[in-house]
């Protein structure tokens, strides 16, 4: 049997450690990923902590998506090095998969290809959807530590960001993380906090929106659930209240950003894009405003490193002659 020529891609994120494997024309192979153990009432993890986690669990991974697939040759390696794709842009937890992907091709001789954790989270939208942009798009890119907007250019093999629209404080996943903590829930809170909405329809408890131009707060709608948090409303109304309240505010984000930059097609990415509140409240109000929004698999949406190996791909595509 041929072995199957693979990228391999890397992601050491905040949450997640990630391996994926994608062949030269971006059929799936296979990945591993493991959340990062938080203790219990945590809000999070040190970044030194986090670092510790994922070179601690590399190996591991790397050994199970080897056993599940052994089949292959792999003739790249691509790694989320930088949260974003600008030039002082840092974070330790990076390092690792930095680290791991040039030795690798150092020793194996092939190609090393360096991209951002976020151009990852657009790339496994996209990818998941088996759609191709052409031409300048929006991405709303909401996760555990970033909600912003972004005016995407595609590239030979990557994008040029540029952030139209952003929170001034505390972002979407993070506020859902601080709620669903002070509920007793794990972190990171985003599913059990989503799983106390599940049933009869919730009272919606009408949290207030913070939203001036392209800036978004969280903040204050976090201190009106927190005064709530004692009263005579049960934590299923808060959590849809929360999901609610990120919904409405998104979108008012989203259409002051439209005044100023038209477009047509908005890419929703990142963990909580895969809420069914936020996404539900999103593309039913997008969608009667005549724009066409796509939202990521949910299973693509959290951190992994599937975006990464399909942007490895197009890169080792391009570099072969092979244009994408």
């Amino acid at each position: 049997m041929t072995s199957a020529h693979v990228i391999l891609g890397l992601d050491t994120s905040n949450y997640t450690t990630s391996l994926a494997m994608l062949d030269v024309q971006g059929k799936f192979i296979s990945e591993e990923r493991k959340l990062l153990e938080v203790k219990k009432g945590a809000l999070g993890l040190r970044q030194s902590e986090a670092l510790f986690q994922h070179i601690r669990d590399l190996p591991m991974l790397s050994k199970r998506i080897n056993k599940i697939n052994s089949n292959y040759n792999i003739v790249a390696i691509a790694a989320a090095t930088r949260p974003r794709p600008i030039s002082n842009s840092y974070m330790p937890v990076f390092l690792v998969a930095q680290s791991f992907g040039e030795t690798m091709s150092n020793l194996l001789n092939i190609p090393f290809y360096s991209f951002s954790h976020q151009e990852g989270h657009i790339e496994a939208g996209l990818w998941s959807l088996n759609l191709k942009m052409n031409k300048p798009f929006l991405t709303l890119h909401i996760s555990g530590g970033t909600t912003e907007l972004l005016k995407v250019i595609p590239i030979k093999n990557g994008y040029n960001i540029e952030i139209v629209g952003k929170t001034g404080d505390i972002s979407a996943g993070q506020f859902i993380d601080r709620v669903g903590v002070k509920l007793n829930l794990p972190f990171p809170a985003g599913k059990d906090l989503e799983k106390l909405c599940e049933g009869e329809l919730k009272n919606n408890i009408d949290l207030p929106i913070a939203v001036k131009d392209t800036r978004v707060s969280f903040s204050g709608p976090e201190t009106f659930v927190y005064k709530k948090l004692y009263g005579n409303i049960t934590n299923s109304e808060i959590a849809y209240s929360v999901f609610y309240c990120i919904g409405k505010s998104l979108y008012k984000l989203i259409r002051n950003a439209l005044k100023d930059h038209h477009y047509e097609d908005i890419l929703i990415v990142g963990g909580v894009a895969s809420n069914k509140i936020i996404k539900a409240y999103l593309q039913n109000h997008l969608r009667d405003d005549g724009i066409k929004v796509y939202f990521g698999e949910s299973n693509y949406c959290s951190d992994n490193a599937v975006g990464i190996a399909a942007l490895g791909m197009k890169s080792y595509q391009y570099d072969q002659g092979d244009m994408v």
